[in-house]
């Protein structure tokens, strides 16, 4: 198999405020939100990274697409150092996170021209590119119109295309149906389908359950910042319900708290 991603003990830490100990029910001034996770993702697959809100998820995509740095290990994705070449890991993936807002000035045109250029394709690349995407996604027919009158599934879709605009080979995708009503869910799952067929790598970021059983080859389960289990959906699985097994591993891991 062709190894695109590889983390090795990938760990974070952030301060807690006196707010935010009270929020977490904690005297604890540290939070470790990913401790020494280490996995692998390879060429043509998609992998899931499983967890309940607050498990680490986030984090670790986050410090994958070098939006912040680890605290510790590293990772080197499509070759390219997290820690050391963080300019490299940007132009090989396409990362799309929730927490992206997109201008709502502007419109999906003036944006997929303004994000084609800060990855410096050329005019013909980009064209053709936009018109491919906005078919796929029916954003043709709102190109001109400002993503502030646009309706939450449609600036999904937008985010979307934008995140990819350079057609990657590693794309990560943190919750990419959350909040999406079941048409544009089930457009956006199928898209995934097709860039697996293509050969990219995706990771999949998500509490859902049916979204990695229909999805992903290989699942992480991650649990209070750590990698639990790691392995083909199927031996994850072990012959039961992903959602069943899911919530063995938790009790395993945490005791009876569920």
């Amino acid at each position: 198999m062709n190894e695109i991603l590889q983390v090795n003990g990938l760990s974070k830490k952030f301060k807690l405020s006196a707010k935010q100990q009270k929020l977490e029910k904690t005297k604890q001034k540290v939070k470790i939100a990913v401790d020494n996770l280490s996995f692998s993702a390879y060429k043509g697959e998609i992998f899931g990274l499983l967890g309940p809100n607050g498990a680490g998820k986030t984090t670790t995509l986050r410090m994958l697409a070098t939006l912040i740095k680890p605290d510790g290990g590293d990772a080197l994705v499509g070759g390219a150092s997290i820690v050391k070449n963080a300019e490299e890991v940007r132009k090989k993936i396409g990362f799309l996170t929730s927490e992206l807002k997109l201008e709502e000035f502007f419109t999906p045109n003036y944006l997929f021209d303004f994000f084609a250029a800060l990855h410096r394709m050329d005019t013909a690349t980009r064209d053709r590119r936009k018109k491919e995407m906005f078919e796929k996604f029916g954003i043709d027919e709102f190109a001109e119109v400002k993503v502030a009158n646009l309706s939450t599934g449609m600036k999904q879709k937008v985010s979307l295309v934008i995140s990819i605009v350079h057609d990657p080979d590693i794309i990560i995708f943190d919750e990419p149906t959350n909040g999406l009503d079941v048409l544009t869910a089930k457009v956006v799952t199928d898209f995934l389908e097709e860039l697996k067929a293509q050969g990219k790598m995706i990771i999949v970021s998500t509490h859902i359950f049916s979204l990695i059983d229909k999805l992903c080859d290989r699942v992480g389960i991650i649990i209070d910042g750590r990698m639990i289990v790691c392995d083909t959906l199927e031996a994850v699985k072990n012959g039961k319900d992903l959602e069943d097994r899911f919530f063995d591993i938790y009790r395993e891991t945490v005791g009876d708290a569920v």
